[in-house]
């Protein structure tokens, strides 16, 4: 059974805004799945109809069967949200937010207790459970939202931007545990901006623009595509402007070059032709964010397909 399953999917807002224009998409139960796409492409209206907080104009969404429309109820039991907006009364105490949450969804308090305690432990925060909220750091109020999506066991989570404007020791961290709710048998939906962190966690993409999918596939799969790799070398010396036949060169200061590497060349001719240009390497890496240029590359495609 599909965790999510999206067909011809519009939404049209008063103000004549097309937002989605007639998406399809399909979610497999366990998956660890990315929607990615510009501010603006309609990532957050399509999180809005799932969740029924926006009303779609036409299509159906369904979470693990149930139709978000004539089983809203249903559907809604089957789903955690976690918004990208801290959105809980910061005057009160973490446990407290997590139980108030079971309460809304009709747990028993004993169960809810048991359930708060164990969502909790699961973000690393129990030893936080009393502390007002307003006095835990941001990254901790993130999981604090995590937990409260979690306490009433949804099949299905989407975490909305969930490590936006937290430091990257702590968006590692939330990482691992995001792997492990997932690894329990939590299906995951992840919307970012920090596309290795797509790139990490997720087994499948999709990528929206302008109310479209344009691309739906195993993250695998998509990379492969990926003509041309990027290197970062650190050098001895400072150059200015080397010209390196047959690789793409960006400057990214005195001493420091990105260099694209087409998939057919090999790296030996780029150090033979290094050494001729007397640019000596102390240093090289993979540029991290592969995602990023292929996520650029579709877009620029689909404007070229549309023009």
């Amino acid at each position: 059974m599909n965790a999510l399953s999206i067909h011809n999917l519009c939404k049209t807002y008063s103000n004549g805004l097309e937002a989605l224009k007639g998406i399809d998409l399909e979610v497999k139960q366990g998956d660890f799945f990315a929607l990615l796409g510009a501010n603006g492409a309609g990532k957050s209206t399509a999180i809005g109809i799932i969740s029924s907080l926006v009303n779609a104009t036409s299509g159906t969404v369904k979470i693990f069967g149930y139709d978000v429309k004539m089983q809203r109820d249903l559907a809604k039991s089957c789903l955690g949200l976690v918004p990208q907006e801290i959105n809980f009364n910061q005057f009160d105490t973490a446990k407290n937010i997590v139980l108030n949450q079971a309460g809304y969804y009709g747990i028993p308090r004993k169960i809810a207790l048991q359930r708060m305690e164990i969502c909790l432990k699961q973000v690393d925060l129990w030893d936080k459970r009393d502390t007002m909220s307003r006095r835990l750091s941001g990254g901790m109020k993130r999981r604090v939202m995590i937990a409260r999506a979690m306490v009433h066991a949804p099949k299905l989570l989407i975490l909305d931007e969930p490590t936006a404007g937290v430091d990257i020791e702590i968006r590692r961290s939330m990482w691992e545990m995001m792997k492990e709710v997932n690894t329990q048998g939590t299906t995951i939906i992840l919307t970012t901006h920090y596309l290795e962190e797509a790139e990490s966690l997720c087994r499948n993409i999709a990528i929206i623009d302008s109310g479209k999918i344009i691309e739906h596939s195993d993250m695998a799969s998509l990379l492969t595509r990926l003509h041309v790799d990027y290197f970062i070398l650190n050098l001895v010396q400072p150059v200015l402007n080397p010209i390196l036949n047959g690789y793409e060169v960006k400057q990214i200061s005195s001493k420091i070059l990105e260099i694209g590497v087409p998939k057919e060349r090999d790296l030996n001719d780029l150090f033979t032709q290094l050494s001729a240009a007397n640019i000596h390497v102390v240093s090289m890496k993979n540029k991290s964010n592969r995602l990023e240029q292929l996520f650029i590359n579709l877009i620029d495609n689909k404007n070229v397909r549309e023009s």
